[in-house]
């Protein structure tokens, strides 16, 4: 099944984040929210875009595509994997490293 995640960099050290309806900006894809629906995922995306701006937190916020496999949200695009684990030539490196 598809689902739609919001994403962005943080404004303060470039990080890539996502974005949790509950606790705000979360550094994992993991602990982002997901939305099935495309209308409630731009509403939350109007949502965290003016928040952030209120608040300085991140800039580039946009959708992207997400599915479910085996339990594990993966991206659909590869720009997205790769913002998502880290940098592909040392996997030693980045969130990846960490998992």
């Amino acid at each position: 099944m598809s689902f739609r995640a919001i994403t962005g960099n943080r404004l303060r050290d470039g990080a890539v984040v996502f974005y949790n309806d509950e606790a705000g900006w979360v550094e994992r894809l993991t602990g982002a929210s997901l939305y099935e629906d495309k209308a409630t995922a731009e509403t939350k995306l109007a949502s965290a875009k003016a928040e952030a701006e209120k608040e300085r937190l991140a800039v580039d916020i946009y959708l992207f595509e997400v599915l479910v496999e085996d339990g594990k949200r993966v991206p659909v695009t590869i720009r997205e994997r790769i913002r998502s684990l880290g940098p592909t030539v040392r996997t030693d490196l980045g969130k990846q490293a960490a998992a």
